[in-house]
Protein backbone atom coordinates (compact mmCIF):
# COMPACT_ATOMS: atom_id res chain seq x y z
CA UNK A 1 0.00 0.00 0.00
CA UNK A 2 1.13 3.47 -1.03
CA UNK A 3 0.50 6.58 0.71
CA UNK A 4 -1.74 8.01 -2.26
CA UNK A 5 -4.26 4.59 -1.43
CA UNK A 6 -4.03 5.55 2.07
CA UNK A 7 -6.06 8.93 1.36
CA UNK A 8 -8.70 6.85 -0.96
CA UNK A 9 -11.80 5.47 0.26
CA UNK A 10 -14.55 6.12 3.27
CA UNK A 11 -12.36 5.43 6.25
CA UNK A 12 -10.09 8.63 5.51
CA UNK A 13 -12.85 10.64 4.34
CA UNK A 14 -14.69 10.26 8.16
CA UNK A 15 -11.48 10.57 9.33
CA UNK A 16 -10.63 13.76 7.85
CA UNK A 17 -14.56 14.95 8.59
CA UNK A 18 -14.67 14.18 11.94
CA UNK A 19 -10.80 15.76 12.43
CA UNK A 20 -11.74 19.12 10.44
CA UNK A 21 -15.07 19.05 12.16
CA UNK A 22 -14.18 18.91 16.24
CA UNK A 23 -11.42 21.36 15.09
CA UNK A 24 -13.76 24.10 13.64
CA UNK A 25 -16.00 23.71 16.21
CA UNK A 26 -12.88 24.39 18.20
CA UNK A 27 -12.06 27.64 16.49
CA UNK A 28 -15.69 28.59 17.15
CA UNK A 29 -15.60 27.95 21.30
CA UNK A 30 -12.57 30.71 20.75
CA UNK A 31 -15.30 33.71 19.64
CA UNK A 32 -18.32 32.59 21.72
CA UNK A 33 -16.11 32.46 24.96
CA UNK A 34 -13.56 34.82 23.68
CA UNK A 35 -13.97 36.40 27.09
CA UNK A 36 -13.05 33.50 29.49
CA UNK A 37 -10.22 32.70 27.31
CA UNK A 38 -8.30 35.93 26.53
CA UNK A 39 -8.38 35.90 30.41
CA UNK A 40 -6.66 32.59 30.79
CA UNK A 41 -4.56 33.42 27.54
CA UNK A 42 -3.77 36.36 29.82
CA UNK A 43 -2.63 35.13 32.82
CA UNK A 44 -0.69 32.44 30.61
CA UNK A 45 1.47 35.65 29.75
CA UNK A 46 0.08 35.48 26.33
CA UNK A 47 0.14 39.37 24.95
CA UNK A 48 -2.64 40.77 23.35
CA UNK A 49 -4.77 37.80 24.89
CA UNK A 50 -8.53 39.13 23.17
CA UNK A 51 -6.30 39.26 19.78
CA UNK A 52 -4.60 35.80 20.10
CA UNK A 53 -7.33 34.05 21.46
CA UNK A 54 -9.41 35.67 18.03
CA UNK A 55 -5.97 34.37 15.83
CA UNK A 56 -6.48 30.90 17.61
CA UNK A 57 -9.73 30.50 16.52
CA UNK A 58 -8.93 31.53 13.16
CA UNK A 59 -6.63 29.09 12.76
CA UNK A 60 -8.29 26.41 14.35
CA UNK A 61 -11.75 26.80 12.61
CA UNK A 62 -10.35 27.57 8.69
CA UNK A 63 -7.90 24.64 9.05
CA UNK A 64 -10.17 22.52 10.60
CA UNK A 65 -12.90 23.11 7.70
CA UNK A 66 -10.03 22.95 5.29
CA UNK A 67 -9.41 19.55 6.25
CA UNK A 68 -12.82 18.58 6.51
CA UNK A 69 -13.99 19.97 2.93
CA UNK A 70 -10.60 19.11 1.36
CA UNK A 71 -10.00 22.67 0.69
CA UNK A 72 -6.74 23.45 -0.10
CA UNK A 73 -5.56 21.01 2.65
CA UNK A 74 -1.74 21.59 2.40
CA UNK A 75 -1.95 24.68 3.64
CA UNK A 76 -4.95 24.00 6.50
CA UNK A 77 -3.02 21.15 7.66
CA UNK A 78 0.30 23.08 7.95
CA UNK A 79 -1.50 26.31 10.16
CA UNK A 80 -2.95 23.03 12.14
CA UNK A 81 0.67 21.73 12.79
CA UNK A 82 2.19 25.57 13.32
CA UNK A 83 -0.76 26.40 16.03
CA UNK A 84 -0.31 23.41 17.97
CA UNK A 85 3.29 23.42 18.36
CA UNK A 86 3.19 27.09 19.43
CA UNK A 87 0.32 26.76 21.50
CA UNK A 88 0.58 23.56 23.42
CA UNK A 89 3.88 24.47 25.30
CA UNK A 90 2.76 27.50 25.95
CA UNK A 91 -0.82 27.25 27.33
CA UNK A 92 -0.49 23.90 28.61
CA UNK A 93 2.71 23.92 30.88
CA UNK A 94 2.08 20.84 33.63
CA UNK A 95 5.31 21.16 34.19
CA UNK A 96 5.19 24.47 36.18
CA UNK A 97 1.67 23.61 37.96
CA UNK A 98 1.79 22.94 41.84
CA UNK A 99 -1.24 22.29 42.42
CA UNK A 100 -2.15 18.03 41.42
CA UNK A 101 -5.62 18.73 40.14
CA UNK A 102 -4.45 21.68 37.98
CA UNK A 103 -1.61 19.66 36.62
CA UNK A 104 -3.36 16.81 35.61
CA UNK A 105 -5.80 18.46 33.45
CA UNK A 106 -2.96 20.53 32.13
CA UNK A 107 -1.07 17.29 31.22
CA UNK A 108 -4.53 15.92 30.10
CA UNK A 109 -4.90 19.21 27.46
CA UNK A 110 -0.84 19.19 26.64
CA UNK A 111 -1.15 15.50 25.48
CA UNK A 112 -4.77 16.00 23.83
CA UNK A 113 -2.51 18.79 21.44
CA UNK A 114 0.19 16.49 20.73
CA UNK A 115 -2.02 14.14 19.61
CA UNK A 116 -4.13 16.63 17.43
CA UNK A 117 -0.44 18.12 16.23
CA UNK A 118 0.56 14.28 15.15
CA UNK A 119 -2.70 13.78 13.53
CA UNK A 120 -2.51 17.43 11.59
CA UNK A 121 1.53 16.16 10.64
CA UNK A 122 -0.14 13.05 8.86
CA UNK A 123 -2.67 15.34 7.06
CA UNK A 124 0.13 17.78 5.87
CA UNK A 125 1.87 14.11 4.86
CA UNK A 126 -1.22 13.24 2.77
CA UNK A 127 -2.03 16.88 1.54
CA UNK A 128 -0.82 16.30 -2.03
CA UNK A 129 -2.34 13.04 -2.86
CA UNK A 130 -6.13 12.95 -4.46
CA UNK A 131 -8.81 13.07 -1.30
CA UNK A 132 -11.79 11.40 -2.04
CA UNK A 133 -14.81 14.04 -2.24
CA UNK A 134 -12.99 17.20 -2.21
CA UNK A 135 -14.53 20.27 -2.70
CA UNK A 136 -11.11 21.81 -3.57
CA UNK A 137 -7.93 21.20 -4.67
CA UNK A 138 -4.42 20.59 -2.89
CA UNK A 139 -1.84 23.43 -2.95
Amino acid sequence: MTIETVADGIPFLVGRISFGVVLALMGLNHFTGLGGMSGYAAAKGVPAPRLAVAASGVALAGGGLSIAFGIYPLVGAAVLALFFLAVTPVMHDFWTVEDPERRQSELTDFMKNVTLFGAALVFLAVADTAWPYALGVGL
